[in-house]
């Protein structure tokens, strides 16, 4: 039970061996990578195949006689697609690299030991995720920018971009204010220009440092003048900015028809929430991406917090929603006290996260500021209205530095950083350091080792039931168990967060038997109440490896007196192809008990059924990347087919899950399939109520 990518990898696999690349394919599966290979048998077949089909990564023995990598990189180049290339081979030597290298092939992997082709493919399709990435925000810079300059032009804040003092752009607003009708009127024209004789040689020096690279001043106030020698005051605010490519600075010049001191005022007040008293999150946002910024270019470090009130709806129900300000504000108050001054800058940044940045901070001064917040809410009363309450808090921190000098790379690490904080118990915090991430995860995983031992200790997960309905007409009552972890505010946890920590620490097995022990209980509690049910329980490759498991199902099933029919036990079939003997031997102590197995991601590995030659299962499950797109997917419609065909002829149940509309039910009514399920039909939930008749 690995985590896995959030796409599939889309792998095409010319090798003369169906065993070689079945092994690749179990290997990147082994892995956590979720694959939609492809196999052609013919150089005719692979030229139909790349350019027809979406190919991620090509993986080539390098001496086949199948399809010679030469032939390969041509038919490849002629696509005009950006897919690289990987070649393997058994044995590399000085010819071998460069026949691959020269052929162009991205990389040259031994196929043994797996993991340094495992490594290989990892590295092509994440570069090609990068690149492909770099062209999506290209695209949307264009976009951005036409649009900006559009909202620019349209402005009424008078807005000039200015290259080494000269003036680039201008929106009409600019040009009113100095009384000029044309751009090409000030194009090339010194920004010195604009401004009053007493103020040239400050406003010069000003004009030299930003040139330099020096941050511009949040706002300057001078003499400013228009065409016709005419002086009024005026504010300038600096934001360093790219015009065409090109580094400028965009400049905001606004008329100070007012009392400098009222503006100044009314200024401030643009800035702030008026619940809490602290910046607004546009103006953090601005703070932050100059630190960012600093960062990047000057070396210098920062810390970002984020904190959110720990049970806040929990809160908001004592304390009532009308005071819901209160408790906000309450909560600024202490983390503005808390951050001490100095180089802190605090804001609202969310409904109820608030946002704390340390300037010129290192890991050892963030962590130590985190600590300071931690405290300071949990260890003193807060008082709201005439209420007093202890408020705890989660905080994600990210130390800002070369290493993640990216205003969205930061925010989704502090995100997911408090996240992570709330999800493990809360009042605590968690600091992302890219310079120790290992440590930080470390950390990280410790804390979710603890909980998950707790949480098999003290009853913290819980188990929810989907219907699966017979296309067959059978009207017995059947549910797909789903494992939930406990969380705070009564959020239910699903195993993709968890499980990876749980395999790597030796719990796996733990959660196998908690699960099909208690869906057991529930088994024999639905008969004694007159609805016998059968349920299907996901099971690991861990409980494959001795018979205590298929022990502890015959007890169980014994003490609460259900027949070993109504328990299907799922596993899965990269899994099962890998630990074949484990699995037969596995599937053989069940059966003596009349349990039964279903094989679920069914029909994603390049021979599939070869499976069925080693292993008879009672139902399969087909593979979700048929079902998810099988309305429009023609070749998708014809393998559902064909395993429901090859099923039916070996006396197999076949289903069909994450069915999620009515186009797809009806495909899936003319393919054979027995079995469906997903939230089309009904959603998955802690309750067994479907009506079956």
């Amino acid at each position: 039970m690995s985590k896995s990518q959030e796409a599939a990898l889309r792998l095409m696999i010319v090798d003369d061996s169906a065993e070689a690349a079945e092994v690749i394919v179990s290997t990147l599966r082994n892995a956590g990578i979720a694959v939609r290979p492809l196999r052609p048998a013919s150089a005719e077949e692979f030229a139909g195949m790349v350019g027809a089909q979406p190919v991620d990564v090509v993986v080539a023995q390098q001496d086949s006689a199948t399809v010679p990598l030469a032939t390969v990189m041509q038919q490849v180049a002629a696509t005009g697609k950006d897919i690289p290339v990987v070649a393997v081979a058994d044995a590399i030597d000085q010819d071998v690299h460069i026949r691959a290298m020269t052929a162009g092939a991205r990389a040259l992997a031994l196929r043994e030991p797996a993991s340094l082709l495992l490594t290989a493919i990892r590295d092509a399709w994440a570069d090609l995720e990068a690149r492909r990435a770099r062209r999506r925000l290209e695209a949307r810079l264009r976009e951005t920018e036409r649009r900006c300059d559009a909202l620019i032009d349209s402005s009424r804040d008078p807005i000039a971009y200015v290259h080494e003092g000269m003036h680039i752009r201008a929106n009409q607003a600019y040009l009113e204010m100095f009384g000029y009708d044309d751009f090409e009127d000030i194009e090339g024209m010194s920004l010195l220009d604009m401004v009053a004789p007493q103020h040239v040689e400050e406003f010069r020096q000003l004009l030299k440092s930003l040139a330099q690279g020096e941050a511009p001043p949040p706002r300057h106030e001078l003499q400013a003048r228009d065409v016709e020698g005419n002086v009024f005051p005026a504010a300038m605010e600096f934001i360093q900015a790219q015009y065409e490519g090109e580094p400028c600075v965009q400049v905001v010049i606004r008329r100070q028809e007012l009392d400098p001191e009222l503006a100044h005022e009314i200024e401030e007040l643009r800035q702030r929430d008026q619940v809490t008293g602290l910046y607004n999150r546009p103006t953090f946002l601005r703070a932050l991406e100059d630190a960012v910024d600093e960062a990047a270019h000057r070396s210098a470090q920062h810390g970002l917090l984020l904190l959110e009130p720990d049970h806040y709806q929990h809160l908001l129900a004592d304390i009532g929603l009308d005071s819901a300000d209160d408790l906000l504000a309450a909560t600024a108050a202490r983390l503005q006290a808390a951050a001490g001054g100095g180089d802190a800058v605090a804001a609202r940044f969310g409904e109820h996260t608030l946002a704390l940045m340390v300037r010129n901070s290192d890991h050892a001064g963030t962590e130590a500021v985190a600590d300071r917040v931690l405290k300071a809410f949990s260890e003193e009363l807060f008082e709201i209205g005439s209420r007093s309450s202890v408020i705890t808090a989660s905080i994600g921190a990210v130390q800002i530095g070369e290493k993640i000098a990216s205003v969205s790379q930061v925010l989704a690490k502090a995100a997911e950083a408090m996240a992570s904080a709330s999800a493990t118990g809360g009042n605590r915090f968690e600091l992302f350091d890219p310079s120790a991430v290992d440590r930080a995860e470390e950390e990280h995983i410790q804390a979710w080792v603890s909980r998950l031992r707790d949480a098999l200790d003290h009853e913290g997960f819980v188990l929810h039931y989907q219907p699966v309905i017979s296309l067959q007409g059978d009207t017995g009552a059947v549910y797909e168990t789903f494992l939930r972890l406990k969380g705070a505010d009564g959020e239910l946890i699903k195993p993709l967060s968890f499980l990876q920590i749980a395999e790597e620490h030796g719990l796996l097995w733990e959660i196998d038997r908690y699960v099909v022990g208690r869906a057991i209980a529930v088994i024999g509690e639905r008969i004694r109440a007159g609805r016998p049910t059968t349920l299907l329980v996901k099971v690991s490759q861990a409980s494959l490896a001795d018979d205590s498991l298929p022990r502890y199902i015959g007890d169980q099933l014994l003490e609460h007196g259900v027949p070993g029919e109504y328990l299907v036990l799922e596993l899965a079939e990269a899994k099962v192809f890998t630990h074949l003997k484990a699995a037969q031997a596995f599937t053989a102590a069940t059966a003596r008990v009349d349990c039964r197995i279903a094989l679920e991601n069914f029909g994603a590995g390049l021979d599939s059924f070869q499976l069925l030659a080693h292993l008879k299962p009672n139902m399969l499950k087909i593979d979700p990347g048929f079902i998810e797109d099988l309305p429009a997917n023609g070749e998708s419609q014809q393998r559902v087919r064909e395993i429901a065909g090859k099923a039916r002829e070996l006396g197999i149940q076949t289903m069909a899950d994450f069915v999620s509309d009515a186009a797809t039910m009806s495909v899936l009514f003319g393919t054979g399939v027995d079995y469906v399920s997903g939230h089309f039909l009904a959603p998955s939930g802690p309750d067994m109520s479907y009506d079956f008749e």
